[in-house]
């Protein structure tokens, strides 16, 4: 693999995997994981605390990564990784933005190549395009782009149509939009110092005219939905044991029963060729907890 992946596989021990690599249609996977529970609500802290270690990874390029930590300047790179996150009252969808980063590093094994955050010169601007840009290796001649997009909200159903909404939008205008995604890739990220293999190998992949390899180049489509499992009275004075099975059973019926309305979404004309990894993770008091997230990494 030209390039290694910055979050590690045992950030997924934070989950418990309900649904994985469910099919859906043509062939595309969908996983559905939930945070494990813990006295009867979800372990929301577990997953604060690893999100603030791999923020920096996220959030800046590898590069100004890289220049920081070699000069120990650690302090800085924290800063300037929280410092382009929105201030949490306005912040909606950062969250799902770096947990789709998570999902499609730790679990697809498909490093960034770039990601909306490390693009912003200030805060409270908001960039449009996907939400981040990965590469998965499928063999040694053939690999896909990765255009990520999170949603985050309660409702589930109205989640997957605003997701498949706006990766509509990004295949419009014959491709020019996935076209411009490639170019910021190319204009942001070759000019970062890498080795030798890895820049040799992205040339080839970003730039048609270097490509004198028999390599192949196809699109696809990362999507993080998060949405919130109501959780009743009654259902949290059940003993431990009862609300866990309770729960998991709630949030995977929810699913299943959207899974035909996935299908057709990914069945329209405009994805035929296109492949989908779909992640889904439910949250109690979804609007709430997204934002004392974000409020607590960017403490």
């Amino acid at each position: 693999m030209p390039l290694r992946t910055n979050v590690p596989e045992n950030f997924l021990n934070l989950f418990h995997k309900i649904l994985e690599n469910e099919p859906v249609e043509n062939g595309n996977k969908l996983n559905l994981f939930s945070l494990k529970i813990s006295s009867n609500a979800f372990s929301y802290a577990n997953l604060e605390e690893e999100l603030g270690d791999i923020l920096t990874k996220y959030a800046l390029s590898r590069s100004t990564y890289e220049d920081l930590r070699e000069k120990e300047k650690y302090t800085t790179l924290v800063t300037k990784a929280k410092d382009r996150l929105r201030n949490a009252k306005s912040n909606d969808g950062e969250l799902g933005e770096i947990l789709l980063y998570a999902m499609l590093e730790s679990h697809l094994k498909a490093p960034k190549l770039l990601t909306k955050l490390e693009l912003k010169t200030d805060p409270n601007h908001y960039v449009n395009g996907a939400d981040g840009v990965h590469l998965l290796k499928i063999n040694d001649n053939t690999f896909q782009f990765i255009f990520g997009e999170s949603k985050l909200y309660s409702d589930l159903k109205e989640g997957v149509k605003k997701a498949f909404e706006s990766l509509k939008n990004l295949l419009k205008e014959d491709l020019c939009k996935l076209r411009y995604e490639i170019q910021l890739v190319n204009s942001n990220f070759l000019k970062e110092a890498h080795d030798e293999h890895s820049v040799d190998l992205l040339k080839k992949l970003l730039i048609p005219t270097e490509n004198d390899e028999d390599l192949n180049i196809d699109y696809s489509f990362g999507i993080f939905l998060g949405f919130d499992a109501k959780i009743t009275d009654d259902e949290r004075k059940l003993s431990n044991v009862d609300f866990r099975k309770t729960i998991y059973d709630k949030v995977k019926n929810a699913v299943l029963a959207l899974l035909p309305a996935i299908n057709d979404h990914i069945k329209q004309d405009d994805f035929r060729g296109y492949s989908f990894y779909i992640y889904i993770v439910p949250f109690s008091e979804l609007k709430k907890q997204r934002k004392k997230m974000i409020a607590e990494l960017k403490k």
